[in-house]
């Protein structure tokens, strides 16, 4: 768990090389191709036969030609992760540059001169800019445009780049870069980038690399050579990036990673996270934000090894994946507040064996990052540049929305409720979204959303009282206690009185701002099978046929076909009837079950529920008679 968050300035110390492999990087894509292998077929050097037909894809200010094959990884919903990671790195490298009195020009943008203020919490390393004393008097002030080198820039990396689509978008849409390594391991992938180099003009700007992206970061853990962007966005978990990536940027650089590997982190297989991320993940409504918290938790583990931690900008979780924007520091005394705040063994929480509300045995998690997950005033910087130009990115509109919800959240509440999951657990009516903020709030409790999860409650309510206020709600909506177990969780809750009296007038102040604006806050389907793509591979085209014949064999298996009236009742005639044996069926031959004898091989537990009769109650003693009792 991270301590309170200090960033302090000590001396860079040299860092040793770890492993040392030679990897491939052409600065001038204009000259012919270095002869390499394309999966062992063939040299770069000759004119490749056109097997398959290419594809033209226009994102952001980028052209990227891609195979129609599956050669080459590209999916396009996650168009909304790369105009973000834009956003980020565009308002970073104001910051950056903005301390060196360098100025960035932004397309579409106010030519206004916006107040740079340094991130960090040391008073001695905030950079106060005036400009009485940045501009002597009739100077211009230096300015960093896009697509133009900036040789104070910022060096960023782009470790798994498939097309360089990312790579070229930073060219083409972030100023202030010095340069832009697009790195891969494939041949083939390389070879593209090359290509889409040249298309877009940018080769001035971006150099397309082929290595190991492991290799290619422990090749520059020195001060000097270290990147000050770093993106890894793997196809799958970036666990095995994560070492070589804390050591090869720069101090107070930024590192952008992805996940897609979420049924491993919100909880489906716990030893695998474990063994990727070292902390055990959880089945529950709040996976995601968990899932998040075990990313950072991952990345500042790794980090601490060589005396590094990280402090979070900015951490989403999205569609199919989570995505986290951290910059990493050095400092001793910050890493050991890493593990506990002060020097001492830590102690273990006061609980018993089983919960004191529903009396279920307890579930261990973690270990989780237990310290605010965003920068408020970061983000407060990029949601009003994207406010301020809406035409420079296609899914503007979604990130105002998802960053509004982010501002809204409780940045020190760790996790969330669900309104579903508070009703289902006591098996009564769901409340308003509202009514239930209404509550906390006039119980003097804080509430917010999340952006991780449309149905969130994330409140500083304790367990004690956010029951009661349940208890309260069941009251108005009355559970019938008689179908309830005197073992499961709804009946031990429901059993003890309320000590707090909830009040679910409707305040004015429960309803958040981005939910009265209408702000898009969450994904739309985009398409038809969107989600993650399958694998890049060789001989890609035959791959997608068969992955689409596949999903159209899957497609509604577990749909049962269309049926008449007339196939049920006589399906359910071959079924006999259980109340008849019993001799308390009183439908007679209106039963939709057979009363003769039983079909040996028949058996009538596998009889499905009758509309006719599953509502009816045999009459006995101690049973309640009428319709719904059983």
């Amino acid at each position: 768990m991270q301590g309170s968050s200090l960033w302090l300035s000590l001396t860079f110390r040299s860092a040793r090389v770890l492993c040392r492999a030679r990897f491939f990087e052409w600065q001038s894509p204009g000259l012919p191709n270095p002869a390499a292998m394309e999966n062992g077929t063939g040299p770069y050097g000759e004119e490749r036969p056109r097997e398959v037909q290419e594809t033209t894809v226009t994102e952001g200010a980028a052209k990227i030609a891609f195979p129609s094959a599956n050669e080459v990884f590209y999916n396009p919903v996650q168009e909304f992760n790369r105009d973000l990671t834009c956003a980020v790195i565009t308002e970073f490298a104001r910051i950056q540059l903005g301390a060196k009195g360098i100025q960035i020009k932004v397309p579409g943008e106010k030519d206004t001169q916006k107040v740079v203020v340094d991130l960090s919490e040391q008073e001695e390393e905030k950079v106060e800019l005036k400009e009485s004393e940045n501009l002597a008097s009739g100077d211009q002030p230096r300015t960093a445009a896009v697509g133009e080198i900036c040789e104070e820039g910022l060096h960023v990396l782009e470790g798994l780049a498939a097309s360089g689509l990312r790579s070229i978008r930073f060219a083409l849409e972030v100023p202030g870069l010095r340069s832009v390594v697009a790195n891969d391991a494939s041949a083939r992938a390389v070879d593209l980038i090359r290509q889409n180099v040249q298309l877009n003009d940018v080769a001035h700007l971006v150099q397309p690399s082929q290595a190991d992206a492991r290799m290619l970061m422990y090749q520059h853990q020195r001060v000097s050579e270290r990147f000050d962007v770093i993106d890894l966005d793997p196809y799958g978990s970036p666990a095995t990036f994560l070492d070589a990536a804390v050591q090869a940027v720069s101090e107070g650089g930024l590192l952008c990673v992805t996940c897609t590997d979420m049924a491993v982190l919100a909880g489906n297989s716990g030893e695998t996270c474990y063994s990727k991320y070292g902390a055990m993940a959880l089945k529950s409504r709040a996976c995601h934000e968990m899932a998040l918290r075990i990313v950072l938790h991952s990345l500042d583990l790794r980090a601490n090894c060589y005396q590094r931690f990280v402090v979070p900008l900015l951490s989403i979780s999205a569609d199919f994946y989570v995505r986290v924007f951290v910059r990493v520091f050095t400092g001793q005394a910050k890493v050991k507040a890493s593990a506990r705040v002060k020097f001492s063994a830590a102690c273990g929480p006061p609980v018993t064996p089983e919960c004191e509300h529903c009396g279920q045995r307890h579930q261990l998690g973690g270990p989780v990052w237990a310290e605010p997950i965003h920068d408020l005033d970061f983000v407060g910087r990029v949601l009003e540049a994207v406010s301020a130009n809406p035409g420079r990115f296609h899914t503007s509109e979604r990130i105002r929305g998802v960053l509004s919800v982010i501002t809204e959240e409780l940045p020190d509440v760790p996790l969330y409720y669900t309104l579903d999951q508070l009703s289902s657990t006591i098996h009564c009516n769901t409340p308003s979204l509202l009514q239930l903020r209404s509550a906390l709030l006039h119980a003097d409790f804080r509430v917010s959303l999340s952006h991780a999860c449309k149905n969130a409650v994330k409140t500083d309510a304790p367990a004690s009282a956010l029951w009661d206020i349940m208890r309260c709600w069941e009251k108005e909506c009355p559970v019938k206690r008689e179908r309830l177990s005197e073992t499961s969780p709804a009946f031990r809750i429901l059993s003890v009185d309320p000590r707090l009296q909830a009040n679910f007038t409707i305040r004015e102040d429960a309803n958040p701002s981005s939910r009265q604006r209408g702000l898009k806050r969450f994904q739309a389907n985009p398409e038809a099978n969107w989600g993650p793509r399958p694998r890049a591979r060789p001989g890609g085209k035959a791959a997608d046929e068969a992955m689409e014949g596949r999903r159209r064999l899957l497609q509604n298996k577990r749909k049962e076909p269309p049926e008449d009236v007339a196939q049920r009742a006589a399906r359910l005639k071959t079924f006999p009837c259980k109340r008849f044996k019993e001799g308390t069926c009183q439908r007679g031959d209106q039963c939709c079950y057979s009363h003769s004898p039983p079909t040996p091989g028949v058996s009538a537990d596998a009889a499905p529920d009758c509309p006719e009769t599953s509502n009816q109650s045999p009459p006995g003693p101690g049973a309640a008679a009428g319709p719904g009792i059983d």
